[in-house]
């Protein structure tokens, strides 16, 4: 297959490797030409510097053919505006990734049916690892931009709902672990002093996590 990846983000760059790797041709769209050198040095693939979202870097990453386009940009925006651009220059499947829950109603209304899901695929990832009682890591540094990390609840936190905690942009609270039983959590979901809550958790948002829970653990 010959496929379109916009955004050489990790994520992105991961992608681009594994379906190079698999025997594919990959085309990586991306706005920062100097990223772009730098992967030229480690990807076996082809590069085109533009912004991704316009119809005429879309065309020309087309070129006489492509079966499909996965868009995985930061911005979920971008995401979108750029799969029904490449829908309308003719990209028979896109894929974009939307990482905002409000937005997936969105996506449906505009026909948008093949997404990509992180921090959903990530929970359900995390939930059978936890029910099975699994021991196998979960591997998310280099496939999804962030990391999986159980912070020990304390007395600060102790009795506040999950939506007071004023939990930093970047992460998003999955589960907590509670005297040997695991739970998925809600906005509502009280917290007890000594709970594992665990935590997918973006790179810039390592800090200010730190801070609010200073006894993280993997």
């Amino acid at each position: 297959m010959r496929i379109v990846i916009v955004g050489a983000s990790r994520f992105g760059t991961a992608t681009a490797e594994e379906l190079t790797g698999a025997g594919h041709e990959v085309v990586l769209v991306d706005r920062d030409g100097d990223k772009l050198e730098r992967l030229a040095e480690e990807l076996d693939c082809g590069f085109l510097e533009g912004d991704g979202s316009l119809p005429s870097i879309l065309r020309d990453a087309y070129g006489d053919g492509a079966d499909a386009l996965v868009l995985l940009t930061n911005a979920d925006d971008v995401n979108i505006l750029a799969a029904l651009v490449g829908r309308s220059v003719g990209y028979p499947r896109v894929v974009p990734q939307i990482v905002r829950n409000q937005l997936l109603a969105v996506c449906e209304e505009l026909g948008l049916e093949n997404l990509i899901t992180p921090h959903a695929t990530v929970a359900r990832s995390i939930v059978r690892s936890l029910e099975d009682r699994s021991d196998a890591a979960l591997d998310l540094r280099s496939h999804s931009g962030f990391d999986v990390l159980g912070y020990r609840v304390g007395t600060e936190q102790q009795g506040k709902a999950l939506s007071e905690l004023n939990l930093p942009r970047g992460s998003r609270p999955i589960a907590v672990t509670r005297e040997g039983e695991n739970h998925l959590v809600t906005d509502e979901t009280e917290l007890q002093e000594g709970d594992l809550l665990i935590v997918a958790v973006a790179e810039d948002a390592r800090d200010k996590m730190d801070k609010l829970f200073p006894n993280a653990e993997e």
